[in-house]
């Protein structure tokens, strides 16, 4: 995760994102099927309660450490998959009913994350994302598969995404570049999966959607992951919470870096931002380019409400092969994402229906191929 003190640079003053005035409700118990006798069960024995048709009570495993050192051969070189603010991330084989670590090949792969005892992000995104994905299921949620917790080791077990990061697929070198229908269906992957957030009578407030945290399986078919920053919207007639400002610079909305209010609304800001990099190519935040386009919607903008202007921000990647009229109502939903008033800013369930009745259009008309410049 990122932070908004800089590109790169970790806030001083959020080292403890989930403080005790924005700390996890805790009204249920855990679902966890534990197999670890060494595990903190007090850590994860209390979570708040979702209530919603599409999320049914979901049980998650407690590793033991010995379990996922078997299953990653002992975190070995030719398991490692990455690393991030939480850590480094291994690919390990289990079985796929009892959960049980084997042999590589055999069973079922998942992805774990190790977090780093010296992690900017800590124990308490740890038990964010076990609090939140340790109860919720929906198509485009990354599956918690278990977690671990022996003295200092924690680790999540998710999954594994074969297609890896929605970022590396827009912005890294040498990949081959994702359709323009694959980018729309992507879009209303993460739509959905918001709005399945926003709807539930205890709202869920994601708080650090970007690129890097939509994650792609083998069918390209998009889902939230890294749920560390995520938090409990208002309740009652409260219009936000107020908390510690944490989450990815270009991403977070203006007013939440402002004052520290933040609400479902904040999140469709963000979405705003994800989908300027599907129409465009280019990161939210791209310091190589200069000051003038220090950020991706400061660029950008000025074309969005010029119908005879949204080619100048298209991906030259994709060779004009994209439906003029999909791309211009893209630019518009877009630009009423990025609204500075965030009353102004659509739900997400009337962005999900825009992008559903996008994808239901019989419409096919392409532009032509052309030279498009990206300045």
């Amino acid at each position: 995760m990122g932070n908004l003190c800089g590109s790169s640079a970790k806030c001083a003053n959020a080292s403890s994102p989930l403080a005790s005035k924005t700390s996890l409700p805790s009204n249920t118990t855990s679902n966890s099927t534990s197999s670890s006798k060494t595990t903190h069960k007090s850590s994860v024995s209390s979570l708040p309660s979702f209530k919603s048709e599409a999320s049914p009570a979901v049980s998650v495993k407690s590793f033991s450490l010995i379990e996922l050192k078997s299953a990653t051969k002992n975190f070995g070189s030719n398991s490692y998959l990455g690393e991030g603010g939480f850590g480094c991330v291994y690919k390990g084989w289990i079985d796929e009913n009892t959960l049980a670590p084997t042999r590589p090949g055999a069973g079922i792969v998942v992805a774990i994350k190790k977090l780093k005892r010296e992690s900017f992000q800590g124990h308490k995104e740890w038990l964010a994302e076990v609090t939140y994905l340790g109860q919720l299921r929906h198509e485009n949620l990354v599956k918690l598969v278990g977690y671990c917790s022996e003295a200092d080791n924690k680790l999540l077990v998710y999954e594994y995404m074969q297609r890896g990061s929605l970022e590396n697929h827009l912005f890294r070198r040498g990949v081959q570049p994702v359709s323009w229908a694959m980018r729309v269906n992507i879009a209303t992957d993460v739509a959905r999966g918001l709005s399945f957030l926003h709807r539930l009578d205890t709202q869920v407030i994601f708080r650090d959607l970007k690129s890097s945290n939509v994650l792609l399986d083998s069918d390209f078919r998009a889902k939230l992951s890294d749920f560390g920053l995520a938090r409990n919207g208002p309740t009652g007639d409260k219009s936000h919470v107020s908390t510690r400002v944490v989450g990815t610079r270009g991403y977070a909305a203006p007013e939440y870096i402002a004052t520290g209010h933040l609400s479902v609304k904040s999140d469709i800001y963000s979405f705003g931002v994800v989908l300027l990099e599907l129409l465009s190519g280019r990161r939210a935040l791209d310091e190589d380019r200069g000051s003038t386009e220090e950020t991706l919607v400061d660029w950008a903008k000025p074309y969005l409400n010029e119908r005879r202007k949204i080619f100048r921000i298209m991906d030259t990647r994709l060779e004009g092969q994209y439906s003029k009229r999909e791309a211009q109502a893209i630019a518009s939903l877009a630009l009423q994402c990025l609204h500075s008033d965030p009353k102004n800013r659509p739900s997400m369930s009337e962005v999900l229906q825009v992008l559903e009745d996008l994808k239901q259009s019989k419409d096919t008309t392409l532009l032509p191929p052309r030279a498009h410049s990206r300045e």
